[in-house]
């Protein structure tokens, strides 16, 4: 079987350190939309949080409304600055001694300094654990039957503006069912089901799954395709929850105070967010490869946008998530370097 590394592809890429495809992307990407496929996302910083108050602490200092997580239980979570900026974005799975929280390679430093920072007398111990854990993820359609006993994921929907406060449900915006897995978790996601399982047991894991190794080319074009962004990629220094659909998801709109809290009411009570996320359609591309993340969107010569990432996919052709100034009509005729670029709406 040939294994291609992201880092034989591309040395300075955030993603080194998991295999790219195994011959053939297009193949392996029917593969996660037709049956199911396993990407080794051990790439992920895991930070662990043990401790008897780490609900309430992870409640005070994100998006999200955790007071009653428990064992069993899977959501996701923001850290904002205090002007509502996104900082960083987690999935957080509780055991029932440990909340763990699995981020985007090389983002884990950065939410742990921050946990640390916020301790004060709490009991509550976070460390970096990527050593320690790793992430496989089972995408595709017949990844749940792989887990029947694991309740599909739900996700609630975003309230209107000026929603009747206490209307919102006190409980986390998004529910993932985890369960115990190959001495990790097991936890039901959108896209299929990941496992957080000791890193030394990845190789056995594997094996005994004797589920087809698909690489993360593959999982990045579903992912582009279902419109779920990431963060880094579609996110800046400057991105609010709002302008990269992480509301629904990632974000309890009535649990109380948090920071960047104010930022995140008024956009949503005003419901004018200055830019929001896109699927583009790329035309006229030549090469095989696509445009990097950050490339300016253009319209009549001036930007009004970023592509996030951008992919070959194997129905829709060369696409992109791309972030955009609010106002650009559905209907625009953009350009992404010497591509013509479409809206998917």
């Amino acid at each position: 079987m040939t294994v291609v590394l992201v880092e034989d592809l591309d040395p300075s890429s955030a993603d080194a350190g998991v295999p790219a495809h195994f011959g053939d992307p297009m193949k392996e990407q029917r593969v996660l939309e037709s049956a199911v496929g396993l990407v080794d996302r051990s790439n992920r910083d895991v930070i662990a949080v043990p401790g008897e108050e780490r609900a309430s602490w992870l409640h005070t200092l994100t998006t999200q409304h955790l007071s009653g997580l428990a064992a069993g239980q899977g959501s996701e979570l923001l850290v904002l600055s205090p002007h509502g900026h996104v900082e960083q974005h987690a999935f957080v799975t509780e055991d029932g001694t440990t909340a763990w929280l699995d981020t985007e390679p090389g983002a884990g430093a950065g939410l742990l300094k921050y946990l640390e920072m916020m301790r004060f007398f709490t009991k509550v111990e976070p460390r970096d654990a990527t050593s320690e854990i790793a992430v496989l993820s089972l995408v595709g359609p017949a990844a749940a039957d792989l887990f029947p006993d694991l309740a599909a994921p739900r996700v609630g929907a975003v309230p209107g503006p000026k929603f009747a406060a206490g209307s919102v449900p006190p409980a986390a915006t998004s529910s993932y069912a985890v369960r115990p897995c190959e001495g990790g978790l097991a936890r039901r996601v959108p896209l299929g089901v990941d496992l957080l399982i000791p890193r030394a047991s990845k190789a056995a894991v594997i094996e005994k799954l004797g589920v087809p190794q698909v690489g993360l080319w593959a999982y990045e074009a579903i992912r582009v395709a279902a419109r779920i962004p990431r963060l880094g990629y579609e996110t800046d220094h400057r991105t609010i929850p709002a302008e990269a659909d992480l509301v629904a998801a990632a974000v309890h709109l009535d649990k109380g105070c948090y920071r960047g809290q104010e930022t995140v009411a008024r956009v949503h009570h005003l419901g004018r967010p200055p830019r929001r996320l896109v699927l583009l359609h790329l035309d006229g591309i030549a090469t095989d490869h696509p445009p990097v993340q950050g490339t300016p969107v253009e319209l009549d010569g001036r930007a009004v946008g970023f592509v996030g990432t951008a992919v070959r996919h194997h129905e829709l052709g060369m696409v992109a998530l791309a972030v955009l100034k609010r106002n650009v009509a559905d209907d625009a005729r953009l350009t992404v370097g010497e591509s013509a670029a479409a809206i998917d709406a």
